[in-house]
């Protein structure tokens, strides 16, 4: 193997999935993932539960992405883990295993922000266009909704960011209320396509400035719910497809007024997804007439990394471990950890 090449191992664990991940410069060898189905049953994470699946996890996962990537952990240059944030239990799972496996292996460690490595997950070598600096930086996921401008791949600054729910939160409320199993946004996405967006009409929150809001959307549509239920006990399996598509598109505009405003203040052209949400399939065919009408240029990482992965960390401890921007072994996990 080539001196010049640099072989990252990535980990994460910073809420329920237990991830590991093998990269060669920027481009994935691999990248495993343990999903935790038993939160299923409880409608959202129970972290007790997550930290003591991702002990049982980890070796397995890491055994696993190290064999498909065909190295051996001699070859590992360094090893990037998830600081935060997150949920504690779980970070002091994926933080205490990286730093003993780093120790054994005489390599360093690498700590990353998990909200850095959604935006910077576009920048994995998968043979389309990277992003160019400046960008507004978007995450969205079940547990952040911010809005970033992004200078260079460590120069952040959030521009806002949501005041309460974040959308992935708001999806899964929403869809717990009508009956759907956790998480609730995939089938809220896959029971829309069958709707009539336009059916029913939610109020749109107006928050000043960058920050967004979506607890009373949630609320406004908890008491549309209970309204028509009253006057028909079965409304919901009823009108359950375009129940989904109107709430799926209130969310989004939501979203994308925000998104609109920002670009044009910060004059940026170039948008860049992360996280979880980014996968909804309606939400990429608005971003598509939205970057032609507003002439956007729109990055979103490929579906294996828009949900919570080691490949993402994996791509900044690369770039860190290249500017030779390396960890402590006092490093410990921070569940609000800010950039």
């Amino acid at each position: 193997m080539s001196n010049k090449d640099i072989y990252i191992l990535g980990i994460e664990s910073s809420c329920d999935d237990t991830s590991a991940a093998v990269l060669k410069n920027d481009t994935v060898l691999s990248n495993k993932i343990a999903n935790q189905s038993i939160h299923k049953k409880y409608g959202g994470v129970v972290p007790e539960l997550a930290s003591r699946a991702h002990l049982s996890n980890i070796i397995p996962v890491v055994e696993s992405a190290i064999k498909e990537s065909g190295i051996s952990l001699n070859d590992v240059s360094a090893i990037a883990f998830t600081r935060g944030p997150g949920l504690m239990g779980s970070l002091i799972v994926g933080t205490e295993f990286a730093k003993s496996l780093g120790v054994s292996l005489e390599v360093p460690v690498i700590e990353v922000n998990h909200m850095q490595a959604h935006i910077l997950s576009n920048f994995i070598d998968n043979g389309k266009e990277k992003p160019d600096f400046p960008f507004l930086g978007v995450t969205i996921s079940g547990g952040h909704t911010q809005f970033i401008l992004v200078e260079d791949y460590f120069k952040m600054d959030i521009l806002g960011e949501t005041l309460d729910d974040a959308i992935g939160e708001a999806f899964d409320k929403c869809g717990k209320k009508i009956g759907l199993r956790y998480p609730a946004g995939p089938e809220i996405d896959k029971l829309s396509k069958m709707g009539d967006e336009h059916k029913f009409n939610f109020p749109l929150p107006r928050v000043e400035g960058g920050n967004i809001s979506y607890s009373g959307t949630k609320t406004a549509f908890i008491n549309f719910l209970h309204k028509n239920v009253n006057k028909n006990k079965n409304f919901i399996d009823e009108n359950l497809h375009d129940i989904c598509a109107s709430i799926q598109k209130n969310l989004v505009d939501n979203l994308l007024n925000k998104v609109k405003f920002l670009a044009t203040k910060n004059n940026l052209n170039s948008i860049v997804f992360g996280g979880g949400v980014s996968a909804n399939s309606y939400l990429k065919n608005r971003l598509n007439y939205e970057s032609r009408e507003n002439n956007w240029e729109i990055y979103i990482p490929e579906l294996e990394y828009t949900t919570d992965n080691a490949a993402m960390i994996g791509i900044v401890g690369y770039l860190k471990y290249s500017t030779s921007e390396i960890s402590d072994l006092k490093s410990t996990p921070l569940p609000r950890y800010s950039f």
